[in-house]
């Protein structure tokens, strides 16, 4: 019972040691046809894959020279202070790497954004962190929303009022009218 409990005890320590409780939102922008693209987080690789690009239009129709691609990738990570690395290696060009290091709170995502092209490589941190359990919390997307449901609410009231005032109301008129005494007029 004593292994059992002590076993117990060292995998709970190293859950709350090694959890990843943050995340790092990478959003690229690339100019290539075919490249790979590679992050270290602290100097562990923690994404590899391709990325591929397409030629650009202009007004949707004629094709221009520039080549234009995007990724948006969710990294888990610890929370606490880290260097990211990336590097793309294209297909038709030369390899480019940078790196940058940021904080990331508990429970919280960053968003870092990454441009590659022809003429070099740029990251940069975009906005500030936010906490992934208050953009999933039920109160939260009900307050974001509230004004167009209460609006969509209110309008579905006042058009069912109005179609039946629109129904109701000629026939009321109608037969008001019936009713009421005529006074014939006669010759005089």
């Amino acid at each position: 019972m004593g292994l059992f409990l002590a076993a117990a005890l060292l995998l709970a320590l190293h859950t709350v040691l090694t959890a990843k409780d943050a995340s790092l939102h990478l959003k690229l922008q690339h100019g290539f046809h075919n490249a790979q693209v590679l992050v270290w987080v602290d100097g562990s690789l923690a994404y590899s894959g391709r990325v591929t690009g397409s030629t650009k239009k202009r007004f949707g129709l004629i094709p221009t020279d520039s080549v234009q691609g995007s990724l948006s990738e969710i990294i888990p990570l610890r929370s606490g202070q880290h260097k990211i690395d990336v590097r793309i290696e294209p297909d038709d060009a030369t390899m480019q790497e940078d790196s940058i290091s940021g904080f990331f709170d508990h429970d919280s995502q960053r968003d870092l954004s990454v441009s590659a092209r022809q003429s070099g490589l740029s990251l940069s941190w975009l906005g500030t962190s936010i906490s992934p359990a208050e953009s999933a919390d039920t109160f939260g997307w009900f307050s974001r929303y509230a004004g167009s449901f209460l609006l969509t609410i209110g309008g579905s009231i006042v058009s069912a009022i109005t179609g039946y005032a629109i129904k109701e109301l000629p026939a009321r008129f109608r037969s008001t009218s019936e009713s009421a005494p005529k006074v014939e007029l006669g010759p005089q």
